[in-house]
């Protein structure tokens, strides 16, 4: 079985795209640690996220096993994902991975931004997650203030809404909900009602 799980930034996708791999013994995939694998290398060549022949030649020789998780989930590389992201090569480099890893048995759960309409779009289960932009850079703020960094509400927000904008309007697969994906709003839900509304999702299309 194959889920894909898309949505923006601080959804929830992410934390549900784990719980429901944990639940149906399936691999997980946050294909948003990839772009931001690439951008960390981008930036640490001393180039810009924008650089498309450096993010280009990262994508390409990427090996994911260097990373730290923790180092890749800082603001400033997951704002230099979201450039290196919109170019269509680095995209191209990362898709065979992507979808190999997916058809690898038993199956797995993917999550990111194009896995129900590029990456996977044969998927037997597709989740659209999404919540306001309030409560996403609510929740993203206090992951920062969680690790110990001082972190501006007010530019929080201002990120996540700069970030939909780039994500949707990319030409380079954007951001968008399949046509046959399941739409999750998980604006006044807390972690066990999201999980458990994915669950009911998955499970009522398994049973058709």
């Amino acid at each position: 079985m194959i889920i894909a799980i898309d949505g923006p930034a601080a959804s929830g996708k992410g934390t549900i795209g784990k719980r429901l791999a944990a639940h149906y013994r399936l691999r997980h995939l946050d294909t948003g640690l990839l772009y931001r694998a690439v951008g960390k290398t981008v930036l640490d060549a001393g180039k810009k996220p924008d650089d498309r022949i450096a993010a280009i030649a990262a994508a390409q020789a990427l090996d994911l096993s260097r990373f730290n998780e923790a180092v890749l989930k800082s603001a400033e590389v997951g704002e230099a994902a979201s450039y290196v992201s919109a170019i269509p090569e680095v995209r191209a480099a990362l898709v065979d991975f992507q979808r190999n890893f997916a058809v690898t048995p038993p199956g797995a759960v993917l999550d990111g931004r194009d896995i129900g309409t590029v990456i996977c779009p044969d998927a037997d289960v597709k989740i659209f997650v999404t919540a306001s932009p309030e409560t996403r850079a609510a929740r993203r703020a206090a992951e920062y203030r969680a690790g110990g960094k001082t972190i501006d509400d007010a530019t929080v927000l201002a990120d996540i809404r700069k970030r939909d904008e780039r994500d949707s309007s990319r030409s380079a697969a954007p951001l968008k909900q399949a046509a046959d994906a399941v739409l999750l709003d998980t604006t006044t839900m807390g972690v066990e009602d999201a999980v458990k509304a994915a669950i009911a999702i998955v499970e009522s299309k398994r049973l058709r």
